[in-house]
């Protein structure tokens, strides 16, 4: 029993039409009413799920601010505990003088991700729902949102019990055989061990299938434009966002810095990073904006090569290729509206042939428009890579979650070693155990303190 009352500011702080303070724990009810004057009830009398309008005050009387109050009872609430939630005008001053005055009258202040910590430990919700709720507050796009809301509703957490519960069967009746071989207990035959290990491993694979993409839509990606200067990197920029971001000149180095926008293309979410153009120059600031460049190039997930139909490639194209082996690129080549209309040089495509494939090449044209489509298609082909959709029924989009299930793989690939190795079944039941206790770290059933405090720090305060 959490014995305890803690309190939070669960609304950014800023100029907002309602700040919010929230309390959670047996004296929540109590601590709201000592410092509440409303025009009908008590707020210990008031019904749960309702709201109350009044007056927040401190002791000498004094009106703090005009509010809504809103009670939820045991267990019925998001903690499972009596929460109350004071929505105050929004601002700093208001927010902050109501939040003083309930820590005064016998709250304390929450620990980040507490109030989804006391809903795990009093079991309103399990570790993989409590760890999606960072995800639906953190989605930046609509499918993000929708795997979000899919594992806080449980997805995820009814496989992972069904799967557990499958491997529980598995180790109550290979040690029923062995602990109690008088009760004639139908013994399992390694036919039967080896058929539901495969069901189980498949499901396991299949789930580890999805961390890569999962992953993608919980972080997204880090996408680098890179290109000589004056290629169209600025403006692909604008072009992907819908908005003049960049300055965009017939200058070259007119970008000397890093912009970095988040842009949802077709749901999946980029982390765009517009460079410097990369060559050659005197000039020290733009050296430095070269520089960066190359750093950022470095780290990127996915890299948007450019390049200027109406040039050919240049020796600056060619160094900026040698950077390119091992990367995830797509090669735009741009300005074919140029290339169109004059007898400019046409691009020798082998160099570029060497390190991307044909379908990653996108002729593009920024100023008709031309080809945008065509590349937003084309991320979505290269991130998605045609093994796994975003419409499956359940995703991994968590590292945690994943590692446990790569110890679960491990562990039941051990299991079958054994059985293929012909030795006796009651040393499979070791790695089934390994692998059911894994499982249960992803839902917290089998989780340690340490983890769960590690977990929970990385909420804001007041969720």
């Amino acid at each position: 029993m959490i014995e305890d009352t803690i309190a939070a500011i669960s609304t950014p702080i800023g100029s907002a039409g309602i700040g919010i303070v929230r309390l959670s724990g047996k004296k929540a009810v109590m601590i709201a009413e000592s410092i509440f004057r409303g025009k009908k009830r008590k707020l210990t009398e008031a019904p749960a799920f309702s709201i109350s309008y009044g007056h927040i005050i401190n002791r000498n009387e004094e009106v703090i601010d005009e509010v809504l109050v809103s009670i939820m009872r045991a267990p019925k609430s998001f903690t499972a505990e009596d929460v109350v939630e004071i929505n105050c005008h929004g601002g700093v001053v208001a927010v902050r003088k109501v939040m003083e005055i309930v820590l005064k009258e016998g709250a304390r202040l929450a620990e980040p991700g507490e109030f989804s910590k006391r809903a795990f430990l009093n079991g309103r919700i399990d570790l993989a729902q409590a760890e999606s709720i960072i995800d639906l507050i953190n989605a930046k796009t609509e499918k993000s949102l929708q795997v979000a809301v899919g594992q806080l509703a449980g997805t995820l957490s009814e496989n992972i019990r069904f799967m557990r519960s499958q491997l529980l069967e598995l180790i109550a009746h290979i040690e029923a055989g062995i602990d109690f071989p008088e009760d004639n207990i139908e013994e399992i035959t390694v036919t039967k061990i080896r058929k539901k290990l495969g069901e189980v491993l498949g499901d396991i694979r299949k789930l580890i299938e999805t961390a890569d993409t999962g992953k993608i839509l919980r972080e997204g990606i880090k996408t680098v434009i890179i290109g000589k200067p004056n290629v169209g990197k600025s403006s692909l920029l604008n072009a992907l966002l819908r908005e003049k971001r960049a300055i965009v000149t017939d200058v070259p180095g007119t970008t000397r810095d890093i912009i970095e926008e988040v842009v949802s293309i077709r749901g999946i979410p980029l982390k765009l990073v517009d460079t410097a153009g990369i060559r050659e120059t005197e000039d020290y600031v733009e050296k430095m904006g070269v520089e960066r460049s190359k750093e950022m190039f470095i780290g990127a997930d996915l890299v948007l090569f450019m390049t200027d139909a109406s040039t050919g490639l240049t020796e600056e194209d060619r160094e900026i290729i040698k950077l390119m082996k091992n990367k995830n690129s797509l090669v735009i080549i741009n300005k074919t509206d140029l290339k169109k209309q004059s007898d400019f040089l046409e691009i020798d495509f082998s160099e570029i042939k060497g390190f991307v494939g044909p379908k990653d090449i996108v002729e593009m044209s920024l100023v008709t428009g031309e080809g945008l489509e065509a590349l937003e298609e084309k991320i979505e082909q290269l991130v998605y890579a045609g093994r796994v959709f975003v419409q499956d029924d359940v995703m991994i989009t968590n590292i945690r979650h994943k590692n446990s299930l790569e110890l679960v793989q491990h562990s039941l690939e051990e299991a079958v070693n054994t059985i293929n190795a012909d030795m006796p079944v009651d040393c499979v039941a070791i790695d089934l155990k390994a692998a059911w206790e894994a499982l249960g770290e992803i839902t917290g059933e089998t989780v340690s303190e340490d983890i769960l405090d590690q977990i929970f720090s990385q909420f804001c305060i007041g969720k």
